[in-house]
């Protein structure tokens, strides 16, 4: 398997270097060349298997001869064994046809374990392997920087810097971020919003004088294998759903867009997904590009689910690369308008995204509401983000066909 950059430019790369990379040098970011599709019968032998083995089955095609089968399971064994449910991504009945995919099991109680656990153990393997040593530079709203030094902590050949938006994450987010002891990982306040992290860390791995001397690498979902990581869970949630044999839908809480890129990434490899929904808060940049095909940068509002407080969705680049039918110029020309405030998409690249995705926005006091009238009705208590996806999952999805939401964090992380 081989990875191609969005904008055309950059080298092609191998599993394990497109792993170390993250951010390709021409700005782009990487995508596999092909996408492998399962059959019926790999599904139907899949729902049977634990959430260690269908891992296995589903990035096994992606990884090339990076790790050979024996290290690679020893390496998903290991990524998950500190999760504290046996399933590891259980699902909880919320309605009708409605469920909630629990993904805060984790050490850091928040979906982006499941992808940072496994990517630490890859690239201690990997630079063990090769005696070398890199600095791995990332920007968080806030569960991706305390799942990255929860993952990193201790480990011989990283170091590793996160930003984080002074007095714009959770106490929860920052004490998880701030108070380990360990020398090699440090998490620094900036100034501003997530999208001013998120640019800096694009200005330093766009240096790349300043890149190759410090041997830069990223963690955030710019990095092809975090959203590879995250293709499990639809496969072991629509699975148990009985997707062998009828088709299921998601919606998922929407910030940076890796996690929903990764559900359309299952539905490329062959799993029968109807709907990918994306639920945004008021920050809806991208509820309105696939409403109006305008994408035009804002200012970022702060609001009780501060992990989607963005207007710049880095991994909107893949989605839109494959709704242009993988045209690497078009590519470059968005993003170099976006580079100066924004593009509008054309009628077929418009037509493309919302055959692929339907969205919608939910407010602050639509979200407070949802967390009250679940905890009322069902005893489930909600985080912010997830009450977003439940309430849009609500409003969207079909009687017919059974829904799962991303329950992405553990209420208690945003009391």
């Amino acid at each position: 398997m081989r990875y191609i950059s969005t904008r055309g430019s950059a080298p092609v790369l191998s599993f394990e270097d497109a792993l170390l990379t993250g951010l390709a040098r021409d700005g782009g970011l990487y995508v596999p060349e092909t996408i492998p599709r399962f059959s019926d019968k790999d599904l139907a032998d899949m729902a049977t298997m634990s959430y260690e083995d269908v891992a296995f089955k589903v990035m096994r095609p992606f990884i090339g001869d990076t790790f050979t089968d024996t290290e690679f399971t020893a390496l998903i064994d290991k990524a998950y064994s500190g999760f504290n449910h046996v399933v590891r991504a259980p699902l909880v009945q919320l309605d009708q046809g409605h469920f909630l995919l629990e993904l805060f099991h984790g050490p850091t109680l928040a979906f982006k374990d499941f992808a940072m656990q496994l990517i630490g153990q890859m690239f201690q393997a990997v630079l063990s392997r090769k005696g070398e040593r890199v600095t791995i530079v990332g920007a968080t709203s806030g569960d991706t920087g305390s799942a990255a030094i929860e993952a990193f902590r201790g480990l011989d050949n990283v170091d590793v810097f996160i930003l984080f938006p002074h007095g714009r994450v959770s106490d929860v987010q920052r004490r998880q971020m701030t108070t380990p002891v360990e020398s090699n990982v440090h998490a620094l306040a900036m100034d501003g919003d997530f999208d001013d992290c998120q640019a800096r860390l694009k200005d330093m791995f766009n240096d790349h004088d300043f890149r190759d001397a410090v041997r830069l690498a990223g963690v955030n979902s710019i990095n092809w294998g975090r959203v590879l990581a995250q293709v499990v869970y639809y496969f072991t949630a629509a699975l148990s759903m009985g997707a062998c044999d009828r088709k299921v839908s998601f919606t998922v809480p929407t910030g940076n867009f890796g996690d929903i890129f990764a559900g359309y990434i299952a539905r490329e490899m062959g799993l029968p997904i109807a709907d990918l929904v994306i639920a945004t808060n008021q920050n809806d940049i991208l509820h309105r590009c696939l409403t109006t095909g305008a994408y035009h940068k804002g200012a970022v509002h702060a609001s009780i689910s501060p992990s989607m407080d963005i207007q710049v969705s880095s991994n909107f680049e893949r989605a839109l690369y494959f709704a242009q039918g993988q045209d690497s110029d078009a590519i470059r020309a968005l993003m170099d308008d976006l580079a100066n405030g924004g593009f509008d998409l054309g009628d077929n690249v418009l037509r493309s995204l919302q055959d692929t995705y339907k969205s919608g926005r939910v407010s602050e006091e639509e979200t407070s509401a949802t967390i009250k009238e679940f905890y009322a009705n069902t005893g489930e208590l909600l985080c912010p983000h997830s009450a977003i996806g439940v309430r849009v999952a609500q409003a969207l999805r079909d009687p017919a066909t059974p829904m799962i939401t991303l329950a992405t964090a553990h209420p208690a992380k945003f009391p």
